[in-house]
């Protein structure tokens, strides 16, 4: 119960409103179950006819929807609520005008009259869901009611949580306490019981030790309650997608970003674009904008190929049903074609389709060897015009619209997705903040050209590798109990063409399998940058339907809330409960552009002055066009739009003058500031009050390539790192970013922590990798001699270690073996990458040294894991390198002096070489790499050995290991004669 005496509704949040006598709506008079109208009337269409909490029936409101419809009357029941209640939002109103020459004035910017009509006719109405077809609102409410009760798979829900058995989560959680408690013992004794002959190493390693214990903490903690989820894609095709009508399913506009065709090879690029236009979803419902920031004519003309084979080959892989829909990598499948094929016609269709597909390889890769050396002049398109983007920092920007609606058709004469080529506007002087700048593009270019109420983003080689996917998604983002206030859903990463052994941990198995699972949990995973259908409302920065009110004390802090364009308010005078009623729904919408309250005061013209350029133009920019377009809740285009206008339209909204002065990377879109704008952006929504969703059908929907050779494997964790350092230095920060809302939870906030401070954990992580060795070289250990009680702490402590990982592998299914190649390069990553990062975030904060992003070169290699024994030699390999031969002079150096000192020296060397063992096993797979192909000895490993035999003579001489130390004495003091 709010203070102003309303309840909230159980289902959307909102107050429940009054009734025709101005008392609080009560929906059953049994139980007083919260409900408000507008939720009462969906339940009742959807022939929901009693209450859900006791079953008593909702006669008397059945029967007022009922005489509603028959009078032909379409409002809702929430249009009887109180007159005075009309604080609606501007995205719930869906009421759009066009761009035509009778709303724009002599100065060129548009009145508006329309808009601000519809306002008035809609003050204290509720929009009604768009998704219902005008076929099915002419339908009458008895016959849709019986409809309903015969399709019992249409009222289902679309999905499932599916909690981990209590036989596998209880002791996994007992664990956690019971190591918790062991670490609080054993840092008692830890600090309590220093080494004083060897105090420096003590302190270094129990500061160490401490921030392990710590960083343990923000990881294991967000995984207390993981989950998995179920979906229903035969309940989504009997709500949706009725025969003989329409399908409903929401459209879906996928991105596709590259950058450099050379690096990022055109034939990758061409082959997610095929599987984006193939994939199981209405044609009209899909469009695919492929983004070129490099404005290379070889993405342009590898498009153009694109565009033309893929009249082939979609109806072929829906015509068969194949999986998965990319050509290059259905056609390398080793297993029977034949089977499961029942068509004649397959076989012989099938090797046409392959000669079709080589002959289009041939030519892209002629595409390749043809721009491998830019002519002099620049290059020239087929009609002898200059391309545009010979400059690739100063040119215009580009737009292609190449299938579609109004485009080609495929063979068979049926209608294909539509394929748009943008390359965004590059002049000298702006900062174009490299990929989300240009996803920030392609949301505006999609939104005026389509703007379909769902956006997929994948990088141009991740595949579509389960057709069905899409469905996948709005099994969730289609179901009205769940979709409401989801953000997101996104797809784990899986990638091909890695070794089996996954020397380097590219599959990142144990944070895909176990952590996001966890963070499904709580309020859902982070965003990995690809792989991810968002809601396009929560990218504009609006806040979810339904919220917590946020306290009265709130105003326009950047930390208090995710406010896109918030004005601090005036000294709240006595308000009557609509006016209550009103303020919260401006204060839940935590984006909130405007209300209409505040123009009520103001005639026509200068409500469409202050909303067009007072409100939406300072946020949005000063596209007309695309401000209607955020307006429309569920999508769509205006049905007199001009295509000729959207156009011109879309080629302003790329202009690289178009973001300044507005929201875009800063509260909208995706979010500016770091390297890895993918966390930054899913933080921003997830402050904001939105929840995300995990998705991991059986069959897993995309499919990537990874840099498989050490090098490149350690640049990409070196460019995540750097991301993770700068979200930390910036005023985004988890640490103290968006507290004033209360909607991101705790444990929530504990995970964006340990995403952006794990960098850090290098500089103990070195620290404690050198401690064995200079422990064996000096003679010294940081652990004194250990009594029965500190033995047991010791041993508890890695049992505990031990239990806890074996219980985690159990309930997410990860294999052991991937959970050790995790932990191997979470060592290998810590003591090289990660110490490059936080020095170059550092450097970027205090000195403004900005630092390059390099595109991670995709392998093309036909030979398998051809790359793999690649060695690209950079300074980061060179701290692991140290560690690697300092442990093992110092193996060696600790065994000559036990074998000097005799058998009370092997007790004492247990401990440190042990140590050390841990140090080398974790760093084998680097060592492995630098050795490269085990049949030939690279130079690098030769002149490594040099320096290996030299340092280790130097250290061997100074032990001197085969005289004892009171030979030695007497040798000094008694030999000084040559002749002695």
């Amino acid at each position: 119960m709010m203070e102003s005496g309303v309840p909230i509704c159980k289902t959307c949040g909102e107050y429940v409103g009054f009734d025709s006598h101005g008392e609080v709506f009560v929906a059953c008079n049994e139980c007083n179950d919260p409900i408000c109208k507008a939720c009462l009337d969906g339940e009742i269409r959807e022939g929901r006819k009693s209450c859900t909490r006791c079953g008593t029936p909702y006669n008397e409101w059945t029967e007022l929807a009922v005489a509603e419809e028959e009078s032909g009357n379409h409002m809702t029941m929430a249009s009887h609520l109180n007159p005075a209640v009309d604080g609606t939002h501007a995205r719930n109103i869906s009421s759009v005008s066009t761009v035509d020459s009778e709303y724009i004035d002599e100065s060129g910017n548009p009145i508006w009259k329309n808009r601000v009509e519809s306002w008035k006719e809609k003050k204290n109405k509720k929009k009604k869901p768009a998704r219902k077809s005008k076929k099915e609102a002419e339908i009458p409410s008895e016959q849709q009611l019986e409809e309903n009760s015969q399709s019992v798979d249409a009222t289902q829900p679309l999905s499932r949580v599916v909690p981990i058995p209590k036989t596998q989560l209880t002791p996994y959680r007992a664990v956690i306490i019971m190591r918790l408690i062991i670490l609080s013992l054993f840092f008692h004794y830890r600090v309590t019981h220093p080494v004083d002959s060897a105090y420096t190493l003590w302190l270094t390693s129990v500061i160490c030790e401490i921030w392990f214990a710590f960083s343990w903490v923000l990881d294991q903690f967000p995984k207390w309650s993981p989950i998995n989820r179920d979906t229903y894609i035969d309940r989504l095709s009997a709500r949706y997608e009725r025969e003989g009508e329409p399908s409903e399913l929401a459209a879906v506009d996928f991105f596709v970003s590259t950058v450099d065709p050379l690096k990022e090879p055109p034939l990758i690029t061409g082959n997610t674009v095929l599987s984006i236009l193939a994939v199981d979803y209405p044609v009209d419902k899909v469009s695919c904008y492929v983004s070129d920031d490099g404005a290379a004519m070889l993405s342009f003309e590898s498009l153009v190929e694109t565009a033309e084979f893929a009249r082939k080959w979609v109806p072929f892989s829906k015509k068969f049903n194949i999986e998965p829909r990319a050509p290059e990598f259905y056609f390398s499948q080793k297993i029977d074609y034949l089977k499961d094929k029942v068509q004649p016609s397959f076989v012989k269709e099938r090797r046409a389709m392959k000669r079709d597909y080589e002959e289009y390889k041939v030519r892209i890769n002629a595409l390749v060897a043809k721009a491998q050396k830019t002519p002099d002049e620049g290059w020239t398109m087929a009609d002898g015009t200059a391309w545009p983007g010979n400059n690739t920092r100063d040119h215009p920007g580009m737009i292609q619209v190449f299938l579609g609606h109004s485009g080609a058709h495929d063979i068979e004469g049926n209608e294909l997705p539509r394929l748009v080529y943008v390359s965004r506007e590059k002049r000298p002087g702006y900062q174009h903040h490299k990929k989300a700048g240009a996803e920030n593009a392609l949301v505006r270019v999609s939104a005026v050209l389509t703007n379909a109420p769902y956006i997929l983003n994948l990088d141009c080689d991740h595949y579509v590798n389960n057709s069905k996917a899409i469905r996948e998604a709005m099994c969730f983002l289609m179901d009205p109990q769940v979709g409401r206030d989801v953000c997101y859903v996104q797809f784990p990463q899986r990638f091909d063409g890695i070794d089996k052994s996954d020397r380097y941990a590219n599959r990142n198995t144990v944070f895909f399998d176990v952590n996001m699972k966890g963070l499904d949990g709580i309020q859902g995973p982070v965003y990995v940058g690809t792989g991810c259908v968002f809601n396009r409302q929560a990218l504009y920065g609006y806040g979810p339907p339904s919220l917590p009110s946020l306290p009265k004390t709130s105003s326009c802090s950047w930390c208090s809330s995710c406010c896109c364009c918030c004005r601090r308010k005036k000294p709240a005078k006595e308000k009557d409960l609509s006016e209550v009623y009103r303020d919260a729904k401006r204060e839940d919408l935590n984006a909130a552009i405007f209300n209409l309250r505040e123009i009520e005061s103001y005639d026509e013209n200068e409500r469409s002055l202050i909303i067009s350029q007072m409100s939406f133009e300072k946020t949005f920019g000063l596209s007309a066009v695309f401000i209607e377009s955020t307006l429309m809740e569920y999508g769509g285009l205006p049905e007199s739009a001009n295509p000729s206008t959207l156009v011109r339209e879309a080629i302003q909204v790329i202009s690289c003058g178009y973001e300044e002065k507005t929201s875009w990377g800063k509260e909208i879109g995706w979010i500016y500031g770091s390297v890895t704008e993918d966390i930054l952006t899913g933080f921003k929504m997830q402050c904001r009050g939105w929840r995300s969703i995990y998705c991991m059908p059986l069959r897993p929907a995309f499919k990537g390539s990874a840099p498989i050779n050490l090098s490149d494997r350690l640049h990409q964790v070196l460019r995540w790192a750097l991301g993770s350092v700068e979200i930390f230095l910036s005023r985004h920060c988890p640490l103290w970013y968006g507290f004033g809302g209360g909607r991101l939870k705790w444990l929530q906030r504990l995970a964006y922590i340990n995403t952006i401070v794990y960098p850090f954990t290098s500089l103990p992580l070195i620290a404690y990798c050198l401690l064995p060795a200079i422990c064996l070289l000096t003679g010294k250990f940081i652990i004194p001699t250990l009594s029965n009680l500190a033995s047991i702490l010791f041993l508890g402590l890695f049992l505990s270690i031990i239990i806890t990982s074996v219980l985690e592998l159990r309930w997410s299914g990860v294999s052991i073996e991937d959970w050790w190649r995790n932990e191997q390069f979470w060592v290998i990553g810590g003591v090289s990458a990660h110490l490059f990062a936080v020095f170059q975030g550092f450097l970027k904060m205090l000195a403004g040294l900005d630092t390059n992003f390099t595109v991670t070169a995709k392998a093309t290699d036909d030979a398998e894991f051809g790359e793999l024994y690649v060695i690209k030699w950079t300074t980061v390999l060179i701290p692991p390198t140290t560690i690697l031969i300092v442990n093992m002079v110092g193996v060696v150096a600790g065994f000559s002096d036990a074998l000097n000192n005799g058998y009370e020296a092997w007790g004492p060397l247990f401990g440190k070489v042990f140590f050390a063992f841990w140090v080398i096993f974790h760093l084998y797979p680097f060592l492995k790499g630098l050795m490269g192909r085990q049949n030939r000895t690279p130079t690098i490993v030769i002149l490594w050995s040099v320096l290996l035999a030299s340092v280790f003579s130097l250290v061997w001489v100074k032990i001197n290991p085969f005289v004892s130390k009171d030979d030695a004495s007497v040798i000094s003091q008694g030999c000084i004669a040559i002749d002695c």
